[in-house]
């Protein structure tokens, strides 16, 4: 069955973490079944780090999801907000999984369009 994405509510929970008004700055995309769908979304990004995990089983059995989040930097001169897109492919995941989740990546970007840096990260430790 091809994957499929909530736009709307991605789109939402999208637009909640890019929102300058709201304390959200970090979503997650997960999957329900072959549907790509918002996961959870907060303000504390080492919460949002431990949503990266191999221990929840996200789609047909391997470890694949999204996240966006907001990062504010600074100089002197200026503050400015940056936005990341996370890819979480989990270390057992074979390699053709990995292949379909490039499409399925592609869907998410149809939502996600705004973004400064993407990172494809499968250990915890590039998180930081």
């Amino acid at each position: 069955m091809a994957t499929k994405i909530n736009k709307e509510a991605c789109r939402e929970a999208y637009n909640l973490a890019r929102d300058d008004a709201t304390k959200v700055n970090c979503v997650t995309f997960k999957y329900n079944g072959s549907i790509i769908i918002p996961g959870d979304q907060g303000i504390d990004y080492e919460t949002f780090k431990r949503k990266f995990t191999d221990d929840v089983r996200l789609l047909g059995g391997t470890f694949l999801q999204f996240g966006f989040a907001r990062f504010t930097t600074s100089n002197a001169m200026s503050k400015r907000v940056k936005f990341a897109l996370i890819t979480w492919i989990g270390e057992d995941v074979s390699g053709l999984q990995r292949a379909k989740n490039g499409s399925n990546k592609t869907l998410v970007k149809e939502v996600a369009q705004n973004f400064a840096k993407e990172f494809v990260i499968s250990d915890h430790k590039e998180l930081d």
